[in-house]
């Protein structure tokens, strides 16, 4: 049997590069591996465009990826488009109807979870924003002390460089889809995330009926500690192919 496609999806304040260290380990296995851009406009128009990217790019069985809130789109795209057969959630968010990813952090701990949030976000205006609407950066502090935490000084700098905006408005709308109802599901939850607390990702994940995994690593344990991402979606991969 053919082994699935697997998609990789990014979620705020990076891009699909995120990805690499578990990409290439996927590739070296014969797995066919898509990162595709997450526009972070918003779950309506980001899950759209993943829809139609899994529907025109794929073919066969996928499965797909998000990491924090590429699992807030993942959630919303995959009964939307392509054949996606398991979904698996690295950090992420795992929401269900009527949840936004603000609502899902208030109270939680989350360093993000602030009164003022421009103590963490530096916010900016964007051409053709809705009225109200701006994007979000991460203060460097802010990826230093609690999005990449484990990661080489150095590191973390390339990371506040080049990080992609998410508006604020897609940290208000809701979910609408919760693909978990009746797609299979993993999950690996980063015991020292401070952006989405792993008290909050095993709450979500174990609602969902997910596998879970634990891993000692920040918010972005693909990339300090990929194997634990690795290891779910061969897992997830297993399951499809089985």
């Amino acid at each position: 049997m053919s082994k699935p496609t697997i998609v990789l999806v990014h979620g705020a304040w990076a891009d699909a590069s995120s990805w690499n260290a578990v990409a290439a380990a996927l590739q070296s296995q014969g797995f066919t591996v898509l990162a595709p851009t997450n526009l972070l406009r918003g779950p309506a128009t980001d899950a759209a465009y993943l829809s139609s990217f899994l529907a025109q790019r794929t073919t066969g069985p996928v499965v797909l990826a998000g990491h924090s809130y590429g699992g807030f789109v993942i959630t919303n795209a995959a009964l939307g488009g392509g054949d996606v057969r398991a979904l698996v959630y690295v950090d992420a968010f795992i929401p269900d109807e009527g949840e936004t990813t603000f609502g899902i952090l208030d109270g939680s701990g989350s360093a993000l979870a602030v009164p003022d949030p421009t103590t963490v976000l530096d916010l900016a205006g964007y051409p053709g924003a809705p009225e109200g609407d701006v994007e979000a950066f991460l203060k460097p502090d802010a990826v230093h002390s609690a999005f990449a935490q484990d990661l080489p000084s150095d590191e973390r700098w390339l990371i506040a460089a080049g990080q992609r905006p998410i508006t604020l408005s897609a940290n208000t709308t809701p979910s609408v889809v919760a693909a978990w109802k009746t797609l299979p599901s993993w999950a690996v939850v980063g015991l020292e995330d401070r952006v989405i607390p792993p008290r909050t990702q095993r709450s979500m994940a174990e609602r969902a009926g997910a596998k879970i995994t634990d891993v000692s690593a920040s918010h972005v344990s693909m990339v300090s500690q990929p194997q634990a991402a690795i290891d779910a979606l061969l897992a997830a991969a297993a399951h499809v192919g089985g």
